[in-house]
């Protein structure tokens, strides 16, 4: 090979070599911004994704399907941004265990909770399925909303059962579960079901008494008002319904004394109106006949012989007016000397015809009953009375009746008598009142408003009935110690009359005692029944050693 050909070699070689090594690099930059590229449209493609899975929040993607791990339906993102970003705050805000008594306290493995030491509870499957707004993410101006007046006061802590003072005694203190009161122990511990810290309580006497603390906030809330204990005077008050009926000794009853019969008859109707004095009816009697002729008989013999003829008119005249012949009919049968035949008999009193049995031209004897004639200038109004009230009740006691129908109002009288017997069914006491009857308004039948005044009962504490909790077996009223401080206090009470009950024993006088929302406060905190079981915690040493004795 000649030099000419072998210059021509390496200057080609240097050519193809400096060539070679020019385009490296320019295709290794093709290929790393091929990857870019890949990347940047994968991140898109991410970016895009706008459905995901509830359960899985990885799993993303651009259109609707199923999950590949649970077959789960995708559900739509309506958020802007990153579903990737936002599915890792879900998971992040996702915990698995969380405390009991503080929700906001969560972890992702089991412990304890820091304010209140109880162990940790695992939640539910059911309560870790992520909710498709969980994680939006809101920010603080739209997370911080203003709260309603009475938000504010339902905000307010809830009552609190307060300790009780300290007995000298150590053997009175104890460490209580307050989540479960049955767990007791003599030493300090935490609670081995739930793993609290024991409170310290101490179980006093009798004398001590329980205090539950109740801001002033909760107080509003629950609507509650007090009154102050104080002396006055109860009046023995029955306030009950009484019935109207006929005065019973204003009765007449008309009745014929001989047989005969009824020639005119003048009362047609029941309820008709008679007055005294009146002419009821026209009777014809043999007997009468024979009567009036023997009377005649007498006026003539009393001409003949005075001493004897005065007897013998005594009598006959006497006669006469025990068959029912009036005066006036006697003194016609003088002045005219003649037989009347048809007796007329007139009304004894003023008063409605009440029942009325026979009719015109009927034959009568004696023991028939014609007609029944009722005054209504007075009644008699019977009032039932509860058993338990009767004692208050004496004769002579001062009565009010009103009936509004009629326009009657506080109509005085007394109690005219007290049926001896109580009514077996409805166990009440009959009380009979005489009421005058103005106008005659008052009605047999008529249902009246009767107050019955027992007397009073002076100088005496009382509480209105709203405060009072009626157990069954006792009675309690929740007592006002200081502002935020209440006590359920057993009090036995005596009578009860307009609103009113009488303390005999529990309070004083100038306590406060709570008259509407004292319900709650007893439920609340439960004393009677915590005081039983703390007690009962003394009966034996090893209930008290042992802390699941009484589970």
């Amino acid at each position: 090979m000649s030099l000419f050909n072998v210059t021509k070699f390496r200057s080609n070689a240097v050519c193809a070599l400096s060539l070679l090594l020019a385009t490296a690099p320019i295709a290794g930059y093709s290929q790393e911004h091929q990857q870019h590229q890949s990347a940047a449209t994968t991140n898109s493609q991410q970016q895009d994704a706008h459905y995901y899975c509830p359960m899985h929040p990885q799993e993303t993607s651009h259109e609707p399907g199923r999950c590949s791990i649970c077959k789960m339906f995708l559900v739509k993102d309506e958020q802007t941004g990153s579903p990737s970003s936002k599915n890792e705050e879900k998971l992040v805000a996702n915990k698995d265990y969380y405390c009991p008594m503080h929700p906001e306290v969560t972890s992702h493995q089991p412990g304890r909770c820091p304010k209140c030491n109880m162990f940790l509870v695992k939640e539910e499957e059911e309560e870790n399925q992520i909710d498709e707004h969980a994680g939006h993410n809101h920010s603080s101006a739209e997370q911080v909303e203003p709260q309603s007046k009475a938000d504010k006061l339902l905000s307010q802590p809830k009552p609190t059962l307060m300790p009780a003072a300290q007995s000298n005694g150590d053997g009175n203190v104890k460490y209580v579960c307050p989540m479960h009161p049955h767990v007791v122990s003599d030493v300090p511990g935490t609670c081995p079901i739930c793993g609290m810290n024991l409170e310290k309580v101490s179980i006093g006497g009798v004398g001590e008494e329980v205090v539950v603390g109740v801001s002033g906030g909760m107080q509003q809330a629950l609507g509650m008002r007090s009154e102050q204990v104080t002396k006055g005077t109860l009046w023995k008050l029955v306030k009950t319904i009484g019935t109207v009926e006929y005065n019973e000794n204003a009765i007449g009853h008309a009745h014929t004394r001989v047989n005969g019969w009824l020639e005119t008859l003048m009362v047609h109707t029941v309820g008709q109106r008679v007055k005294k004095g009146q002419l009821l009816y026209e009777l014809y009697s043999p007997e009468l006949v024979n009567a009036q002729d023997d009377y005649m008989q007498a006026i003539d013999y009393l001409k003949q012989d005075k001493n004897r003829g005065a007897g013998l008119l005594r009598k006959a005249r006497l006669r006469l007016e025990l068959l029912g012949v009036s005066t006036n009919t006697i003194k016609q049968l003088e002045r005219t000397g003649e037989t009347i035949y048809r007796v007329p008999y007139y009304a004894e009193q003023d008063g409605f015809v009440s029942q009325l049995s026979v009719r015109h031209g009927m034959y009568v004897q004696p023991g028939d009953t014609l007609f029944e004639i009722v005054d209504l200038s007075s009644v008699w109004v019977i009032a039932d009375v509860f058993e338990n009230e009767q004692s208050w009740l004496e004769q002579g006691r001062p009565v009010e009746i009103t009936s509004a129908a009629q326009g009657l109002f506080d109509l005085e009288s007394t109690i005219d008598y007290i049926y001896p017997e109580l009514d077996p069914v409805s166990r009440a006491m009959r009380v009979r009142v005489k009421l005058e009857n103005p106008g005659k308004l008052l009605k047999p039948g008529t249902l009246v408003d009767v107050k019955l005044f027992g007397g009073p009962q002076r100088d005496v504490l009382s509480v209105p009935t709203e405060a009072l909790i009626l157990t069954g077996r006792e009675n309690r009223v929740v007592v006002q110690r200081e502002d935020n401080k209440f006590t359920s206090v057993a009090v036995k009470v005596g009578m009860i009359s307009q609103g009113k009950a009488e303390i005999t024993e529990g309070l004083k006088a100038g306590d406060k005692v709570i008259v509407s929302g004292q319900f709650l406060l007893d439920s609340e905190a439960s004393i009677q029944g915590s005081l039983q079981r703390l007690s009962g915690s003394n009966s034996s040493e090893n209930t008290a050693s042992d802390p699941h004795a009484n589970h």
